[in-house]
C-alpha cells in the first residue's frame, strides 16, 4: 500500500503554504486537518457504496471496519439532511426541497425521482442550468415522474401517508444509494465537497431507478451532463486570458 503522508511532510507543507507566521502557520494546518478528514470520509464512503452495491451486507462491512452494525449504517446509510457536512448549502437546500416534493405528491418516502425534482429549488445551481439548458424543466420532469409512478403501481395499493409537516421523510434505498453516487461523483472529479451538480450526476448510476429512467426519456444523458459540469467548473476557475471579457 501506498503510505500516507508522514507527519514531518505534513509540517513540510503547512510551512510551505503559510510562512513564518505561527498563527498563520496553525490556521493551515487546521484547515489541512479539516481537509484530510473530510476527504477521508468520502474516500471511506465511495468503498462502503462499492461493497454495498457488489451486494456485501452491512454485518461483513461493519465487521470490516471494526465497528458495529449499527454504526456503520447510521453513518453510511442515509443521515439526516443535517448530517451532511461536506454537502453546500444548495445542495442541502435541494434534498429539502425533495421532501417538500414527495409531500406535494402525497408521498410518505423521498425516491430518487423527488431527489431529481429538488434541483430545481434552486434555479441558479449547476444542477437546475443543466437541466433547464437542456429543455428538461420542472414541469415536464414533474409530469414524467407521475407517469412512471401510475404505470408501476400495484392495483389496489394504498400511499403511505406521508408523516407531519416538519418531520422528514425517510429515503428509499435507491435514493440512498443515489447520495452515495454523488459523492463518489464528488471524490472522482477531485473534489472536496458535494454540490447539486454532483447530486445530478448521482441520480443516473441506477439505470433502474425512475430518475435515471426520467433523464433517458427527457435528456440530457450522462455523458452530456458529465462533460457539462467541467465545463462550468471550468469557467469558474480559469480567469478570461482578457481582463476586459
Amino acid at each position: 500500500m501506498t503510505p500516507a503522508p508522514s507527519l514531518q511532510d505534513l509540517i513540510e507543507t503547512v510551512r510551505r503554504d503559510a510562512g513564518d507566521d505561527e498563527l498563520d502557520q496553525l490556521a493551515t494546518a487546521r484547515a489541512m486537518v479539516n481537509d484530510l478528514s473530510e476527504t477521508g470520509d468520502a474516500l471511506l464512503g465511495h468503498y462502503v457504496d462499492r461493497a454495498r452495491r457488489s451486494g456485501r451486507s452491512w454485518t461483513e462491512i461493519s465487521n470490516m471496519l471494526g465497528v458495529t452494525k449499527q454504526a456503520v449504517h447510521k453513518r453510511f446509510a442515509g443521515p439526516s439532511v443535517e448530517g451532511f457536512e461536506r454537502f453546500t448549502t444548495r445542495a442541502r437546500a435541494c434534498l429539502s426541497a425533495a421532501g417538500d416534493a414527495a409531500r406535494a405528491l402525497g408521498h410518505g418516502y423521498v425516491g430518487t425521482e423527488h431527489l431529481l425534482l429538488g434541483l430545481y429549488a434552486e434555479p441558479e445551481s449547476i444542477a437546475a442550468r443543466i437541466l433547464t439548458e437542456a429543455g428538461t424543466g420542472p414541469k415536464a420532469v414533474r409530469a414524467a415522474v407521475v407517469a412512471r409512478l401510475a404505470a408501476i403501481a400495484t392495483p389496489g395499493a394504498t400511499e403511505r401517508a406521508a408523516p407531519p409537516a416538519g418531520q422528514e421523510l425517510p429515503r428509499t434505498p435507491r435514493a440512498n444509494a443515489a447520495l452515495g453516487a454523488a459523492v463518489t461523483e464528488a471524490l472522482e472529479l477531485g473534489h472536496n465537497y458535494i454540490g447539486t451538480e454532483h447530486l445530478l450526476l448521482g441520480l443516473y448510476h441506477d439505470a433502474g431507478s425512475i430518475s435515471a429512467q426520467v433523464l433517458a426519456e427527457l435528456g440530457p444523458d450522462k455523458q452530456t451532463a458529465h462533460d457539462k459540469v467541467v465545463e462550468i467548473l471550468a469557467d469558474f476557475t480559469n480567469p478570461p486570458s482578457d481582463p476586459a471579457n
